[in-house]
């Protein structure tokens, strides 16, 4: 199989750089200076063992490829609020033997959220969902670090909305020779609502910094509990903190990479990069719409939602509100609420 990776940041950059280091056939797909980097250079991967450079096809799009083969897997990497453009980008795209990609390819949703799926249902026949569990990090244009260590990561895959079947398990099975781990579950969206609940706390660290403080972890944990809350009303199923930690025990553990210091998650990277658009509507927002469809209040959800997209829309740094000042604007959304 071929994978092409729609997206080649952070998580697509390190899950291509690994399959390609595995002997896999990859293509990579990006835009503007990271597109020209890749094509000058090549990927250049910050791992634990050193860093790696491969010299793999890049392009803008499905046009270059030219006609797309029927072994093609496409690897769906952007953030969630990219997914449509991407979607309608790569659905009309013509494979050989006739069909399109998106009738005849899997089409497999590597991304943070529960919406990408849905999502590409509406386009793709054969559409699988990953619950990423992969720190890495957007260097510049053309390197991307993953840290993780003995594996790059822990990638739970099924097909959407659920199930399992061969296709599923030959990706996997080229993911477990490429660093990571890709258990084949039945249920991945239990794994997804899980990774949510963790993701919660994305736009708290990319306005306020590392929830390291007990006043930020505090905060954390009361935005987490109205997540669980809004979860239990919906009657919507996740993996417990406990079954988390037994599957990943010490497989990802950061290694220090020379020259690269560890980032925030996907959320800060966002502002520190200054794209203007931030993944909140679908982490934090998820929580806020499915507590407005089943009757539970959300404010806590809602001020990081509102917060995150007003610091993305206009390009305020990370971490430059102080958490004091974020709790106390928390207690007073929770009174409003009230």
């Amino acid at each position: 199989m071929r994978y092409i990776i729609i997206g080649a940041g952070a998580v697509g950059g390190a899950v291509g750089g690994r399959l390609a280091q595995a002997g896999r056939e990859v293509a990579l797909i990006a835009r503007g200076r990271h597109l020209a980097a890749l094509r000058e250079h090549g990927l250049r991967l910050r791992v634990p063992e050193g860093e790696l450079t491969h010299r793999l096809p890049a392009a803008d799009g499905p046009g270059p490829l030219g006609e797309l083969r029927a072994d093609d897997v496409l690897v769906l990497a952007v953030k969630t609020q990219d997914t449509v453009a991407a979607l309608e980008t790569w659905a009309d795209a013509p494979v050989a033997g006739g069909g399109t990609a998106a009738g005849q390819l899997p089409l497999v949703c590597l991304q943070n959220g529960v919406e990408s799926g849905r999502l590409a249902l509406r386009r793709f026949r054969h559409v699988y969902n990953v619950c990423v569990w992969l720190p890495s990090t957007f260097v510049q244009p053309g390197v991307v670090s993953a840290a993780g260590a003995p594996l790059t990561g822990i990638l739970h895959l099924g097909r959407a909305p659920h199930g399992t079947d061969d296709t599923a398990r030959r990706i996997a099975a080229d993911l477990a020779d490429a660093h990571f781990e890709a258990p084949v579950v039945p249920d991945v969206a239990r794994w997804q609502y899980a990774k949510l609940l963790a993701n919660l706390g994305n736009a708290l660290e990319a306005l306020s910094g590392p929830v390291a403080s007990d006043e930020a972890q505090a905060l954390y944990a009361r935005v987490r509990a109205e997540g669980e809350a809004v979860l239990d009303a919906a009657g919507i199923a996740h993996v417990s903190t406990a079954e988390q930690q037994a599957v990943r025990g010490d497989k990802v553990t950061l290694a220090p990479l020379d020259g690269t210091p560890r980032g925030g998650g996907s959320s800060w990277q966002s502002l520190v990069r200054g794209t203007g658009t931030i993944e909140a509507d679908y982490l934090n927002g998820e929580i806020v719409l499915l507590g407005r469809l089943h009757g539970v209040p959300t404010p806590l959800n809602e001020l990081l939602q509102r917060l995150a997209n007003r610091f993305a829309r206009e390009g305020r740094p990370a971490g430059s509100l102080p958490v004091a000042e974020l709790a106390r604007l928390a207690d007073e959304a929770v009174r409003h609420a009230g």
